[in-house]
């Protein structure tokens, strides 16, 4: 069978800071982040199969993406760990949805959490090709599968 790729697209609201940066990036600002999933692998090919002609149901791609990227994402404030006690306990006691990262939340980290999730969760016959996310309309970071040593 032929080896295809599939891409979805998706869109997320978030915000972040980077703390020590020496540009206007340390103070809390938010992005309309747009994310590519690109997935690749062999056709199913076995007429028995609801999924028969498929790589993969874009829904159930969706679902990956919704459950362990977008509902926990969309919408927050991500900081690198430690940001900053006192602004995160104020934000706690707003109940502010807060994500909380090992590394700065710079879009080159945050394609690679992404690109790590998504992985995690393809069945074993399809793998991760590539991870896009704009930042801005003209901004992005990119990781690909072939470049991982």
């Amino acid at each position: 069978m032929p080896i295809v790729r599939l891409t979805k697209h998706f869109e997320i609201e978030m915000a972040h800071a980077l703390k020590g940066y020496d540009g206007a990036c340390k103070f809390i600002h938010g992005h309309s982040y747009k994310l590519e999933i690109t997935i690749k692998g062999e056709v199913i090919n076995d007429a028995s199969s609801p999924k028969n002609g498929m790589l993969m149901d874009f829904k159930d791609l969706k679902k990956i993406v919704k459950t362990h990227i977008i509902d926990i994402y969309d919408h927050a404030l991500v900081f690198q760990e430690n940001y900053d006690a006192e602004i995160e306990e104020l934000l706690a006691r707003k109940d502010q949805k807060i994500v909380y990262m090992p590394t700065p939340p710079t879009c080159e980290h945050l394609v690679v959490t992404f690109a790590e999730l998504v992985k995690k969760y393809l069945p074993n016959h399809i793998t991760l090709h590539s991870a896009k996310l704009y930042e801005t309309a003209t901004s992005f970071g990119e990781w690909y599968e072939s470049d991982q040593i």
